[in-house]
């Protein structure tokens, strides 16, 4: 089997719960064609840099894959035809690096930045 990662990309008026349950329906499609996820991250509702079907913002997702190419063409497949989804990437790898993605990474430390300096007016 081979190793990919998928970036997926949903609607902006789907809450977070709906928006987490594709990622489960999606595992669950790539389980049933003999495939498993490894690791999934939801990254949250970002703004995009242009509009899609007339949304600006998109819920975005992140799946690291161990499945073969039927298994990742069916869910592929699957998510182009679903109504909620906007637009998909997936990437063959060569292995999965360690840890959070970049994106969380990046997340993160936006979070442990120190607070504000007094003005100096």
């Amino acid at each position: 089997m081979s190793l990919y990662e998928h970036v997926f990309i949903s609607r902006q008026d789907l809450s977070n719960t709906q928006a987490e349950s594709l990622v489960e329906h999606f595992s669950a499609v790539l389980a049933d064609n003999g495939g498993k996820i490894v690791d999934s991250e939801y990254w949250g509702l970002k703004t995009m840099a242009y509009k899609i079907n007339k949304n600006r913002k998109g819920h975005y997702a992140f799946l690291k894959t161990d499945a073969p190419a039927q298994a990742v063409q069916e869910m592929e497949r699957l998510m182009r035809l679903h109504d909620d989804v906007m637009r998909v990437m997936t990437i063959k790898v060569a292995a999965h690096e360690e840890g959070p993605s970049v994106v969380v990474q990046a997340k993160n430390s936006r979070d442990d930045r120190p607070a504000r300096g007094p003005r100096r007016d």
